[in-house]
């Protein structure tokens, strides 16, 4: 198994999730977090409803785990019209498409997530779906090919994705709302714990609740995830309810410590620190010591250390700051000149 599918603070959906479905807001009233986006999202909606038009398509991006999918869902919902997901890979060519947008109602949404993994030739195919609800399809080979131009019901695109940057222009032009999700302060991870486990029906206090948000990543699904782990913990302790104590053990037990870095982080770090003195380190170079892809530090291991300040990056290479020196109890180096 893939090392970072077996982690518990992995933000990437697993198949052991699956669980997490019932856990989700139907509702934007329901949804917690990430105000800014819901109140304009919830007045977008309310416009289209009274014009009795298909919203504009809408792009949400941010890291994993934050909500795109659940949020998607949502905006069907209020919207009272047909759900259907899907994702980039999944949709090999343009007839994959047109099958799926033939097969829309009047006003329904379509999700496509991780939607900068499309390919060119689908991309060509959305453009106009997306700009005049109309597919151009090329039937016949050679000489004798023509174009037909069908018409489809006026639909609503969600696209998602962590990579923004990844999209091509024309595609990302063509969405008419654009939201980023950030990363959930803990007292919202607070309200969303205590949401699940009263739905789970699990007891859990206020201290133990903040003590697992504190060490979630920012990320519900995260969140979500140790909620459940921890659980089974205060079982095994024939504890009535989730506590502070019981929390810190259970989390210390999962290697997940106070700042939410599991082992995986913390080799890193060590690696660079022992290794490296610090750095800087060429990503490549940190890639090979650690028996990783590079991609896979980029896109997964990096950007919650450089969001707590535990990492920079430089023109050459990556550094441990004094932050990360501290949090694994390393004495800074104050005279190197690499800092």
């Amino acid at each position: 198994m893939d090392e970072q599918e077996g982690r518990i603070v992995a933000m990437e959906e697993q198949q052991a999730d699956d669980w997490q479905y019932s856990l989700r807001p139907r509702k934007l009233s329901e949804y917690i977090g990430q105000d800014k986006v819901k109140d304009n999202l919830a007045v977008f909606i309310q416009a289209a409803l009274q014009r009795g038009e298909a919203l504009d398509h809408v792009l949400l991006y941010g890291p994993p785990g934050l909500g795109k999918t659940t949020l998607a869902g949502i905006i069907a919902n209020e919207l009272g019209v047909n759900f259907r997901v899907t994702s980039g890979p999944a949709i090999e060519r343009s007839g994959d498409l047109a099958a799926l947008l033939t097969n829309l109602g009047e006003r329904d949404v379509l999700f496509i997530d991780e939607i900068h993994r499309l390919s060119h030739s689908v991309e060509e195919v959305l453009y106009s779906a997306m700009e005049d609800f109309a597919l151009d399809i090329i039937i016949g080979k050679g000489p004798s090919a023509r174009s037909i131009r069908l018409d489809i019901a006026p639909f609503t695109l969600i696209g998602a994705t962590t990579r923004a940057g990844a999209l091509a222009a024309p595609l990302r032009d063509r969405f008419g709302v654009i939201s980023r999700l950030e990363y959930y302060e803990t007292g919202a991870l607070v309200h969303i714990i205590k949401r699940a486990a009263e739905i789970l029906k699990i007891a859990i206090e206020d201290r133990g609740a903040e003590e697992i948000a504190r060490r979630s990543r920012g990320t519900p699904r995260v969140a979500n995830r140790l909620l459940k782990r921890v659980r089974d913990f205060a079982q095994m302790e024939n504890s009535d309810s989730i506590t502070e104590r019981i929390a810190d053990q259970a989390l210390q037990k999962l290697e997940v410590d106070k700042a939410g870095l599991d082992h995986t982080d913390r080799r890193m770090l060590d690696t660079m620190i022992r290794k490296f003195a610090g750095g800087p380190v060429g990503l490549d170079t940190l890639a090979a010591a650690i028996s990783e892809e590079t991609d896979t530090i980029a896109d997964i291991y990096e950007p919650y250390l450089l969001q707590l300040g535990f990492l920079n990056r430089t023109p050459r290479g990556r550094i441990v700051t004094r932050a990360g020196y501290e949090h694994m109890n390393v004495p800074y180096p104050e005279d190197s000149s690499l800092f």
